[in-house]
């Protein structure tokens, strides 16, 4: 019999059988495969929901870029106004500057130099400290800087902390109280000082009633003769700080060197409107005091409890008057006490120096260079 037999009784050639039992062996290159069961259920489910298929967890769609437009047309502003700035370095006083400016930083230590001089601008009601430095100054209390209390001498780190407090209130009461400010008697400042100190408290008990050169209120307190001076608005630029160290029988000794500056008017002037109110309507008084308070040991000094004793007391002032003291700062308004173009020339808003003599003699004064 041969190799084998067609259906039809024909039969195969060696060649043809040994190629059919190859193939049969290892299968046609084109045969279709059985799939397996778990293949024909997935095909299954997928032929039932066509629509909304979840994403396989091992895909990764990546995210369509994001448009960049909006960026190009942003630096291209940023750019113009570099330019702006660099061609027209005074638009900035104008656009950051003002009553609305940032604060600087809090001063911590004497400044090495004056602040920048900044765009001369005449001062308005609405804006009194406009073209000074101080119009980027913190108001009040907030100008004052309190440093971090530790122990000191006889006190634990809290009682320096209240210490410092209220050496600060005293600086508020006396020259930034509204009612001292115009003219009235400066008590809760009085109230700090230790009425055993009979130097001082021989000072607070004629200055008021007839100031002279040598027991002058405003050696300790900022005052305005209400019937001629007009205070701007109900604010007042400071700059200073405090600082401390133990001073003679395990004192506390704290030291205030603060500028207040008074933007103020002549009493009778017109320009309630906002605007300007007149070429010289509007002058800042500028007064730089630096106190030295002493918070004793009452074991060893004879005190009130939450009183302190003056060790020494100085302040610079310009646009203040000049002459015979009154017990009033009495702003120059127009040709009223100008100061003599000879006069000695100072930077009221320079803190890089020690504060100077504090008592004016009848013949002193001191011209601003700037207001």
């Amino acid at each position: 019999m041969g190799a084998g037999t067609e259906p039809d009784g024909s039969s195969r050639s060696d060649e043809e059988w040994e190629r059919f039992l190859r193939e049969s062996v290892a299968g046609a290159a084109d045969a279709p495969k059985e799939p397996s069961a778990r293949a024909r259920d997935v095909a299954k489910r997928l032929r039932a929901e066509p629509e909304g298929r979840p994403a396989g967890w091992r895909t990764y769609t990546p995210a369509r870029p994001k448009r960049r437009t909006g960026w190009y047309v942003v630096g291209l502003l940023a750019s113009l106004a570099l330019l702006v700035v660099a061609f027209v370095p005074g638009l900035t006083a104008g656009l950051f500057g003002g009553a609305d400016a940032s604060p600087p930083t809090a001063e911590t230590e004497r400044p090495t130099q004056a602040p920048p001089a900044d765009e001369a601008q005449r001062p308005t009601t609405d804006e009194p400290f406009r073209g000074s430095p101080a119009a980027s100054w913190a108001s009040g209390a907030a100008g004052i800087t309190t440093p971090k209390a530790e122990a000191v001498g006889w006190m634990n780190a809290a009682e320096v902390e209240r210490a410092l407090t209220r050496s600060r209130d005293f600086l508020v009461a006396s020259g930034l109280d509204r009612e001292v400010l115009e003219g009235e008697r400066p008590e809760k400042a009085i109230s700090l000082i230790n009425p055993h100190q009979k130097d001082v408290q021989a000072l607070l008990k004629t200055a008021f009633r007839t100031p002279s050169e040598k027991n002058d209120p405003l050696l300790l307190f900022s005052r305005f003769q209400p019937s001629r001076t007009d205070l701007v608005g109900d604010v007042v630029k400071t700059r200073g700080r405090l600082t401390y160290q133990e001073g003679e029988r395990g004192a506390l000794q704290v030291t205030a060197d603060v500028t207040f500056v008074y933007p103020v008017t002549r009493a009778d002037a017109s320009g309630d409107d906002g605007g300007d109110a007149g070429d010289d309507a509007i002058v800042r008084t500028i007064v730089r005091r630096e106190l030295v308070m002493s918070w004793d040991d009452p074991d060893k000094v004879i005190t009130e409890p939450g009183t302190f004793s003056i060790v020494s007391y100085k302040y610079e002032m310009t646009n203040g008057g000049c002459g015979a003291p009154t017990g009033y700062f009495n702003p120059p308004f127009g040709t009223d006490g100008q100061t003599d173009a000879s006069a000695t020339e100072v930077d009221p808003y320079d803190r890089s120096a020690p504060v100077g003599q504090g008592e004016l003699s009848e013949d002193e004064c001191r011209r601003a260079t700037r207001s």
